[in-house]
């Protein structure tokens, strides 16, 4: 005989379906495994035999009636809520005077009707649905971890009262957001609606009576075979799991006589039929299609749009990090700048912030402040100029990180800019940052004892400031220390008619996106090809102003 596999993992398991639970059915097939049956010896009836004959040899009857050979094996179709009565309800409440409660009177007449019509089919499996007290009584003893000493937390016997199911409704004291966020003398009611998980969820076990032949009913004999749990959202949660292909699971019972029984659960519910689930498609489909009407309403129809030949651009951007600086307790304070040229912005709109102060913590060999600040802004670009040599410019982000210490002490740890990227989508950027420094140690004293240090009084001097308005810009005799570096997240969206329109307006208006994703490399490009002609021009005014006797026919000098 092949020995028996067993499964062995009795943890729970997770589904969800969104057909309702009462169509769920499980069949529950019990076995015992080792027989207690001892055979009880009958005397012979007739005499002057010597030999015993093998028909004397009987087991005695249970107290029910039953065969124990009948007893060893039982299969069971049980549904969802389906109550089947153990042989401790059924002889409990046949005395009218323990019924206590409507339910207990309800149960009575049902056992009655039972008796009366043949008794009860079932013999070992019975079930524990959502109203009965064993439910609530499971609740209250359950624990929280595996140890067999386990000492209750202050928590658990205070949440021990709190029912997670049927709670539909909270209190107007905590579902209503008021000015006053703490309370600092709650009371019971108010406690009692504020900490429950309001998620609707019933609860049903499937049983066994595994007591010995003749002591059915016994409550120290009851185990769970398994446990369901269903909430609103149609989440249905089974310990253990269905068998499946797996082996059985296995129960050894307790006492003088140990005895092991194994069973298995399988999932038997009936498919749906064509026709049902064709109805069940339909009527999904026009759920669907009425809560998209009901979400475009929300939206409305007057979407709004940019003009024609306009570009509108929305930033989310995050602060995350500053890395690799001097000095602790970072805040970086940053803005945009718009160029003058074809950029605005709404009236209302910031494009500045400051980040809050972060203490730095070690991360390999750097010091790094999470800031995690989050900022939006919204630009927009009007393109008028339709040459085709016309360079547009695009936004550029300044940050200066700066540091306070204990003493209200704050000193400037770095300066750096960044061009916004041009293409939608997320992005990632490492700005490097540098301070000016002075010569000598003095500076540096200062800075260390009593704070403060060189500042730039126009933060777009790190870049080429928008007043300049000369050809070249010089920052000889400027001195400088490279510092650490601040990481920005930003997150692009770009609108525009021309993604949408298919007219000539949309040609025209996509070489300008065109020019404007790539500007960044078309302006390297044409700051080289500027730089190349003003070197040509500088050489020919040279040339022009030395003496024509130093200079031959093909324009080269004359050695």
């Amino acid at each position: 005989m092949a020995e028996t596999v067993w499964s062995t993992d009795t943890g729970e398991a997770v589904y969800r379906s969104r057909d309702p639970v009462r169509n769920l059915r499980l069949r529950v097939h019990l076995q015992r495994i080792t027989s207690s049956n001892f055979l009880h010896y009958q005397p012979a009836t007739q005499s002057g035999k010597d030999l015993i004959d093998l028909g004397t040899f009987q087991p005695h009857p249970t107290a029910s009636g039953h065969r124990p050979d009948e007893d060893e094996e039982e299969e069971v179709v049980i549904g969802w809520q389906e109550k089947l009565f153990s042989q401790f309800e059924v002889d409990l409440y046949q005395n009218e005077a323990a019924c206590q409660s409507p339910l207990d009177y309800q149960y009575r007449q049902e056992i009655l009707k039972l008796e009366n019509s043949g008794g009860r089919k079932n013999q070992r499996i019975f079930t524990y649905t959502d109203s009965d007290r064993y439910t609530n009584l499971e609740e209250h003893c359950q624990k929280m971890t595996t140890a067999a000493s386990e000492v209750p937390s202050f928590l658990v016997e205070r949440m021990a009262n709190v029912r997670r199911r049927r709670q539909d409704k909270r209190g107007m004291e905590g579902g209503i957001l008021k000015s006053r966020i703490v309370t600092w003398e709650p009371s019971e009611e108010f406690v009692r609606n504020n900490h429950v998980i309001n998620t609707p969820l019933q609860t049903m076990y499937i049983m066994a009576d595994l007591g010995p032949y003749g002591k059915l009913g016994y409550k120290t004999y009851e185990h769970v075979l398994c446990t369901l749990k269903v909430d609103s959202n149609g989440v249905i949660t089974v310990k253990p799991d269905f068998t499946g292909l797996r082996g059985p699971y296995r129960i050894e019972t307790d006492g003088e006589k140990q005895e092991l029984w194994k069973y298995t659960i399988h999932n038997v519910s009936s498919l749906a039929q064509p026709e049902e689930e064709e109805r069940e498609r339909r009527v999904f489909k026009d759920l669907y299609g009425r809560h998209k009407e009901y979400l475009s309403s929300l939206v409305g129809t007057d979407f709004e749009m940019t003009a024609p030949g306009a570009l509108r651009l929305f930033v989310n951007g995050e602060v995350v990090s500053a890395q690799g600086y001097e000095y602790d307790n970072l805040y970086v304070h940053f803005f945009v700048e718009l160029p003058t040229s074809n950029w605005s912005s709404p009236a209302l709109q910031q494009l500045s912030g400051v980040t809050q102060t972060c203490a730095t913590k070690s991360l390999g060999m750097d010091k790094v402040a999470y800031f995690s600040y989050p900022f939006t802004f919204e630009a927009l670009f009007l393109h008028e100029d339709e040459s085709a040599d016309a360079l547009p410019e695009w936004p550029v982000l300044y940050c200066k990180v700066l540091s306070l210490d204990f003493w209200q002490r704050y000193r400037v740890e770095g300066y750096g800019a960044v061009v916004l990227p041009a293409t939608p989508g997320s992005h990632t950027l490492r700005v490097s940052t540098w301070r000016p420094v002075d010569v000598g140690p003095v500076a540096e004293l200062r800075r260390f004892f009593i704070g403060g240090s060189l500042e730039l009084e126009d933060l777009s001097y790190v870049r080429i400031p928008g007043t300049f308005k000369g050809e070249r810009l010089s920052r000889f005799g400027l001195r400088t220390e490279t510092t650490g570096s601040v990481t920005f997240r930003l997150h692009c969206l770009q609108q525009s008619r021309a993604f949408m329109e298919s007219s000539s307006l949309r040609k025209r208006m996509r070489s300008v996106l065109d020019r404007l994703e790539g500007f960044s490399q078309q302006s390297s490009i044409h700051n080289v090809l500027e730089a190349f002609h003003r070197a040509r021009r500088r050489m020919q005014e040279a040339r022009e102003s030395l003496p024509q006797d130093l200079v031959s026919p093909s324009g080269t000098l004359v050695s």
